[in-house]
This record gives C-alpha cells, sequence and structure tokens, in this order.
C-alpha cells in the first residue's frame, strides 16, 4: 500500500471511531442528536452526556493513544527490538509513580491537577536518572539495562506506596489508576496532555531519517551524518515528555506501543521513518476503539481500558514468538 493511502486510510479508520465514541456508550445518542447538539438546539441530557463526558473522553483517547503508539513505533525502531515499548525505558513505570505518589499523600484531594503534574515531573526525573545510569554510551543495550534498572525502581516504589497505604480506599484508589482508564475525564485533563503530547511526538518524529541509517548500524549512522548523541537526546525526551504527559491523565495504559506498530509494519516498507506517524494514527483509533468495547461490554461495573489492552498484547506476543521459532 502506498503512504498516502495509507494515511487517508488511518486518519479515516481514527475520525471512524471518534464518531462512534461520541454516540456510543451506556446511554446511545444517535448522529440526528449529536448534530442537533453541535448546533446548538439539541436537548438538554444529550448536550450534557456529549459535551461533558464523551468529548473530553474521545479526545484523550485519541491523543493517549497517538502518543503511545508513536512512541513504540520510535523506540522499536531507536532500539532495533520489536518487543520494544515505552515501559523499556522506564517512562512509564516512573510517571506512574508521580501519580501514585499524588494519591498516597493526598495531594489529589487537594487540587486534582497535581496529580498530572506530578506524574510529568517523575517522568522528566526518572529521564534524568536514565542518562546517570546509561552514561556517555550511545548503545541501545546500555539504554535498555538502565531503562529496565528505572522500571525496577519505580515498580518497587509504587509496590511499597500500596504495601504501606493508610487505608483499603487509598489502596483500591491507587489500584483502580494502575489500570489505566479515560473515564470521567474533562477538558482540563485535555489541556494538560496536549502540550506534552505535541512536544514528545514532535521530538520523536524528528529523527525518521536517522533511525532508518540505524538499520545499517551505529557505525554505519554515523557515517551517514547522524549524530547519535543528539538522536538519544531527542529520543528520550521525547518519551520522557509525551509519555509522561499520556500516562499523567490516563493511568497506565500498557502494549499500546507494542501494538500499533506490528499492526502497521506490514502495509508500510518496514523502514522506521515509515512507521512512525501511522503508528500515532492507528494507535489513536485503536485506543478509542478499546475505550468503546469498555464501554459496550454487559459487565456489573466498567472495565479498565488498561486490562482491555494487556489482554490485546497477548496474541502479539504470541505471534512474534512463533515467527522466532522458525528461525530456531
Amino acid at each position: 500500500m502506498t503512504r498516502p493511502a495509507l494515511l487517508a486510510l488511518l486518519t479515516g479508520l481514527a475520525l471512524l471511531t471518534a464518531i462512534a465514541s461520541l454516540g456510543l456508550g451506556a446511554v446511545p445518542i444517535s448522529p440526528a442528536r449529536i448534530w442537533a447538539a453541535f448546533a446548538g438546539h439539541g436537548d438538554r441530557i444529550a448536550s450534557a452526556i456529549l459535551f461533558d463526558l464523551r468529548i473530553p473522553r474521545t479526545l484523550l483517547g485519541l491523543l493517549v493513544g497517538a502518543m503511545l503508539g508513536l512512541a513504540g513505533a520510535a523506540l522499536q525502531g531507536y532500539l532495533r527490538n520489536p518487543l520494544a515499548e515505552p515501559a523499556v525505558l522506564g517512562a512509564s513505570n516512573a510517571a506512574a509513580l508521580g501519580a501514585v505518589g499524588a494519591l498516597y499523600f493526598g495531594l489529589a484531594e487537594i487540587n486534582t491537577l497535581l496529580l498530572p503534574a506530578l506524574a510529568i515531573v517523575a517522568g522528566l526525573l526518572a529521564l534524568a536518572l536514565l542518562f546517570l545510569l546509561a552514561g556517555r554510551s550511545e548503545s541501545p543495550l546500555g539504554l535498555i539495562l538502565a531503562g529496565i534498572a528505572v522500571s525496577t525502581l519505580a515498580g518497587a516504589g509504587i509496590s511499597l506506596a500500596l504495601n504501606l497505604s493508610p487505608n483499603p480506599f487509598a489502596a483500591m484508589e491507587i489500584m483502580s489508576w494502575l489500570m489505566g482508564s479515560i473515564e470521567n475525564r474533562a477538558y482540563s485533563h485535555v489541556w494538560i496532555a496536549l502540550p506534552c503530547i505535541l512536544v514528545g511526538g514532535g521530538l520523536l518524529l524528528f529523527d525518521g531519517r536517522a533511525l532508518d541509517a540505524l538499520t545499517l548500524g551505529e557505525d554505519a549512522a554515523q557515517a551517514l551524518g547522524a549524530d547519535l548523541r543528539a538522536v538519544r537526546l531527542r529520543m528520550l525526551l521525547g518519551v520522557a515528555i509525551g509519555v509522561g504527559g499520556a500516562v499523567a491523565v490516563s493511568g497506565a495504559i500498557g502494549f499500546v506501543g507494542l501494538i500499533v506498530p506490528h499492526l502497521v509494519r506490514p502495509l508500510t516498507d518496514r523502514s522506521p521513518s515509515a512507521i512512525l506517524l501511522p503508528s500515532a494514527l492507528a494507535g489513536a483509533a485503536l485506543l478509542t476503539a478499546a475505550d468503546i468495547g469498555v464501554r459496550l461490554m454487559p459487565t456489573s461495573a466498567e472495565l479498565k481500558l488498561g486490562v482491555v489492552t494487556a489482554f490485546l498484547g497477548v496474541p502479539v506476543f504470541l505471534a512474534h514468538l512463533t515467527r522466532a521459532r522458525r528461525l530456531w
């Protein structure tokens, strides 16, 4: 499939899931009622559901999904590892730890914006620790090992907060947030995530050609003029800022960054640069579609979005395992 055709297809798919997200849910809203609400003469119930609940939720589904898909594609290209995703560098766990800290110490009750703010700050602090541990090494292996250390440390902090939580209700609130969801989000959350995702996404999209050069190896990439230190800096900043901002408002949603590049790659020429933008569009569509599925599932309580995406990630692991076994 040609690149313009693929981008057009994925853009249309993302728009289709966004429109479906506005109309589908516990209270279905017909296209006529949606149009009337946008025109300013709809009924109050439909307008309240649409503008206060579903539009912020749909926007966050598109933004968070796009950021996670793009980050996964960029990291798989940079690390030359088909199983790479934002969690590899510890960005997701560190942002989650910041949010858990806000819940544990009751800061989120003082001001709801403190939770995402601390998540973003924790992501940036994890970036600084990652640089400290990786040192001047330009090897992807050094970054992976440093990222595992940061991720493990953040995970230990989260476990400690759960273990020492002052009461069962605090532990339940922390666990609920860690499972990931974009339910009951407001426009304030959109405005928190949007600048972080725009900055992070821009940094990741900037190095498409350098990622293509890295497929030939680090020495060949340097010979072709790629500044590997600058590429690493932009990559880490993009992941920390973009994923930190996304996780700050959605909670810990895993596997999107792993799934999406594998779905998109067969439709492209398989070069890392060709996968970046399609992965962002496909991630937006996938997460929004998963959120629609969460709303429509006949359960007594709405499932958490992170639970659904975790189940979606299992077939990708199995498919990669099956493909790898053929090469052994």
